[in-house]
């Protein structure tokens, strides 16, 4: 018996169950007043931020609601009177698209090389330096905090417009979004196998190649498949802002208005073709991958 026991047994009596019921409720009244306090704060500085962005915006938003269906209903008018053109106009935005997957493809290929190091070199337990561990995470904390798009405008004032800015962007960030969510998987690693080849004298890169590796790839495949989906979707935006692609042919359709929305459409349909037939794929190999559906 320990020292609490033996003095509640001697000089203390029992708490009852309406003292114990008491200090429960009490509990239960002071979480629900702070659970209150911090809801309605979030509700304040919501209502204030939407006001002040409200008043700085070029028109109200409750002025301009009832008009959100009219640029929809113009293209798809549009679009359903010259519907006879748009296998063209897909033909015809076809490169734009591989151009797109392209970089894509790319900057995830890159992007999950870099994030692999990062992971890796900034793991407890794998890194090669460990006194570095702070360093490895603060620059892939660095690479995933700058949005994509703004990487890219930096990149297009130095290297002009195309399709190189939007996949050197691409890549950072992906590389920073990579190299944490691999951390995180390498952490759980078991250490035995690498133990039992650095006792051999195994090269640190030959210890992550067949210790940490061969339990890992399946969550790092799963995680790379899911981020050249976010890819296409990034890629596309970017070409707004003059990256090259197919956002940057669906910034111009949108940008002359009436007259080009069915090239508008055709590029929506491809675009949206493009990201579920790739969510499907991807979708079913992560499956296969990280539950072993599909076998």
């Amino acid at each position: 018996m320990t020292q609490t026991s033996l003095n509640a047994g001697i000089g203390q009596k029992p708490l009852s169950v309406d003292t114990i019921q008491s200090s429960y409720m009490i509990q239960v009244h002071r979480r629900r007043l702070y659970s209150g306090l911090a809801l309605a704060i979030f509700v304040l500085l919501m209502v204030s931020g939407f006001n002040v962005a409200d008043d700085r915006n070029a028109g109200g938003f409750w002025d301009g609601l009832h008009q959100i269906g009219d640029y929809p209903a113009e293209v798809l008018a549009e679009a359903w009177e010259k519907r006879a053109e748009l296998p063209p106009l897909i033909t015809k935005y076809f490169p734009a698209l591989i151009e797109t997957i392209n970089i894509a493809a790319v900057s995830t290929l890159i992007g999950t090389i870099v994030g692999l190091f990062l992971a890796l070199l900034g793991t407890r337990g794998l890194a090669l330096w460990p006194r570095l561990i702070p360093l490895f995470r603060r620059i892939s904390d660095i690479m995933r905090a700058v949005p994509e798009i703004v990487i890219a405008l930096v990149l297009i004032f130095v290297l002009g417009g195309g399709p190189v800015p939007a996949m050197i962007a691409i890549a950072i960030h992906t590389a920073g979004a990579l190299g944490k969510l691999f951390s995180e998987v390498a952490e759980n690693a078991d250490l035995k196998s690498v133990e039992g080849l650095a006792s051999t004298g195994a090269r640190w890169s030959q210890r992550m190649m067949l210790g940490v590796l061969p339990q890992v790839a399946p969550n790092f495949v799963s995680y790379t498949l899911l981020r050249f989906e976010v890819n296409i979707r990034a890629s596309a935006i970017l070409g707004f802002v003059g990256a090259g692609g197919l956002g940057y042919e669906l910034r111009n359709s949108m940008a002359w208005g009436p007259g080009r929305f069915d090239e508008a459409a055709a590029i929506f349909i491809l675009l949206f073709g493009t990201i579920v037939f790739f969510d499907q794929v991807s979708s079913h190999y992560r499956n296969r991958l990280t539950e072993g559906q599909g076998q």
